[in-house]
């Protein structure tokens, strides 16, 4: 049975759950609301590779990453490593994630395309929606083809605001919860 280890921090929009193995790689990262859903989740992915669960603060200095991240150092998520269960096309669609930069995004569309898959953005916008590690493996960096703000796990307003935060939408004073 492999140990995973859990912190949580506060962020300006609500408190973030993180999950990292004993190889100090996120296994998952998701909102205090949706916890319920995150352990069905990681239960299901690790059937076949059971787990526990131990309280660990900043486990490999995540914590602390995640926390330079929303004090503005926004690139930090780019050097962290994750570790997360999923499908081929999965992993591949998740790989294309973390290639989009700071501050730029894409859509379903165009990510499929780029995966060889053109016409395949239903798929794409699923393999998305079950990314495990929000925020790290940026999710939030793709949009609906008409430039709509759609498909967030976690919310449109987390979703608008990681958007601002990291410079590709302007900031308002009303952005934050």
């Amino acid at each position: 049975m492999q140990i995973f280890f859990q912190d949580t921090m506060a962020t300006p929009l609500g408190e973030l759950l993180i999950i990292a193995d004993g190889n100090n790689h996120l296994r998952a990262v998701e909102w205090r609301e949706y916890e319920d859903d995150l352990f069905r989740s990681l239960n299901r992915s690790y059937r076949n590779d059971p787990f526990s669960l131990q309280s660990r603060r900043n486990p490999g200095g995540l914590t602390d990453s995640l926390q330079r991240y929303f004090d503005g150092e926004t690139t930090i998520i780019d050097s962290l490593p994750v570790a997360s269960v999923g499908t081929a096309f999965q992993q591949q669609v998740w790989q294309a994630l973390r290639q989009i930069p700071c501050g730029e995004i894409t859509t379903y569309g165009e990510l499929a395309t780029q995966l060889g898959r053109s016409g395949a953005a239903r798929a794409v916008g699923m393999a998305n929606g079950s990314n495990p590690v929000s925020i790290v493996v940026p999710c939030h960096r793709v949009i609906g083809a008409g430039g709509a703000l759609t498909g967030y796990a976690g919310g449109i307003h987390r979703k608008q605001w990681l958007l601002a935060h990291e410079g590709y939408l302007p900031r308002q004073n009303n952005l934050s919860l």
